[in-house]
């Protein structure tokens, strides 16, 4: 049992004083080295097929004016310089109606058809004025005195004038005496402009006061934006300010026409009146909208785009600089203004050549320390 013993223990004793054995125990698992790790997070290197491969482009930050942006939230409106409200001129009742909501109507034509006591009145007396008017007219001028024929005349301008004013067409003014039996009373609104029917608010046999809006027709290619602003950013926004709206993921160029020169009591904003074109008819009133009011910067600035920013490891700005071609070492930079889709940094020399698009695959392969977009 002795003999046993003393064996392990001799075969132990050699096992652990082998030169070799006790190297391959001892030795540690390779590691990169402290030097290597921060040369990997200083830079890399990149040949020109590579950078094309990554769509990396470098170019000189070079001081240039940039636009930036303020803010304020915005819904659409109708041109009230290009809107016409459709009603009555007396108290009417709808006999029928002849467009319905949403559809785009031409200048000219009939929107609803109304019936109206004053009118039929009004009807009969041109008739009677424009009757008498024509017989008087063809008599001798000795058989009729100048006075008599001023009085006839003088009634039919009036009478027709007032059809006029209850907005009768002069076709329809025209058959009131052509006409032998007129459905007196009866009258028909037409547009007066081009348009899209924005509100048709009444219903047919509906008696309807004078003033009161039937329809609302606005052209709809080009729009009003009302902007709220605060009182307390002091904008200066002369007519023509170009700012931009987006709505619905969609963007679009506006111009300031008019600004309000008071305080909403309610809301504490002013108001900031803008144009916008409308073609492709994506834009309706009532909808809300982002307005960013575009400024130049007073002297040029060292911008780049957002998308040549990232994050250290220790969780600050840097850019990739290019020292020599291909070569890219990250250099940290303070940030300031937001301009758009750029941002305005500091802590590097104009005109030093960075990475303006591809920055995300730079800093990938640094902290890989390598670089194969392909696997190879």
């Amino acid at each position: 049992m002795k003999k046993i013993i003393i064996r392990v223990i001799v075969l132990a004793s050699i096992f652990t004083q082998s030169p070799l054995l006790a190297q391959q125990s001892t030795q540690p698992k390779p590691q990169a080295s402290q030097e290597q790790a921060e040369q990997h997070e200083a830079g890399i290197s990149f040949t020109p097929q590579q950078m094309r491969n990554a769509n990396i482009s470098v170019a000189p930050l070079v001081p240039q004016i940039q636009a930036s942006y303020v803010y304020a939230p915005g819904e659409i409106k109708v041109n009230g310089y290009k809107s016409y409200v459709v009603s009555p001129r007396t108290e009417s009742v709808v006999i029928s109606r002849h467009a319905i909501l949403g559809e785009h109507v031409i200048q000219g034509q009939s929107l609803v058809t109304l019936f109206s006591e004053s009118v039929a009145q009004a009807q009969a007396t041109y008739r009677v004025s424009s009757i008498e008017w024509q017989r008087l007219k063809k008599l001798a001028n000795n058989t009729v005195s100048k006075t008599e024929l001023l009085a006839a005349q003088t009634d039919y301008i009036a009478a027709k004038s007032r059809l006029k004013a209850f907005g009768l067409t002069a076709q329809a003014i025209e058959l009131v005496v052509k006409n032998n039996e007129p459905n007196f009373g009866q009258y028909t609104l037409i547009a007066q402009r081009s348009g899209a029917v924005l509100s048709d608010d009444f219903s047919q046999g509906q008696r309807v006061s004078a003033g009161d809006a039937l329809m609302i027709l606005a052209d709809e290619d080009d729009l009003w934006v009302e902007a709220r602003i605060s009182p307390s950013k002091d904008l200066d926004l002369p007519i023509g300010s170009e700012a931009i709206l987006h709505s619905g993921g969609q963007r679009f160029t506006a111009k300031v026409i008019q600004e309000a020169h008071t305080i909403d009591p309610i809301t504490r904003t002013r108001i900031v009146r803008l144009s916008v074109k409308n073609p492709q008819d994506k834009l309706h009133p009532g909808m809300f909208v982002d307005v960013n009011f575009a400024f130049a910067t007073k002297a040029p600035v060292l911008a780049v785009p957002e998308s040549a920013l990232m994050r250290s490891s220790d969780g600050d700005w840097v850019v990739f600089v290019e020292d020599h071609p291909g070569e890219f070492e990250a250099v940290e930079v303070e940030l300031g203004r937001t301009l758009g889709q750029f941002r305005e940094i500091s802590g590097i020399a104009p005109h030093t050549r960075i990475v303006m698009t591809g920055a995300f695959f730079v800093a990938s392969e640094i902290a890989k320390g390598g670089f194969d977009p392909h696997g190879h």
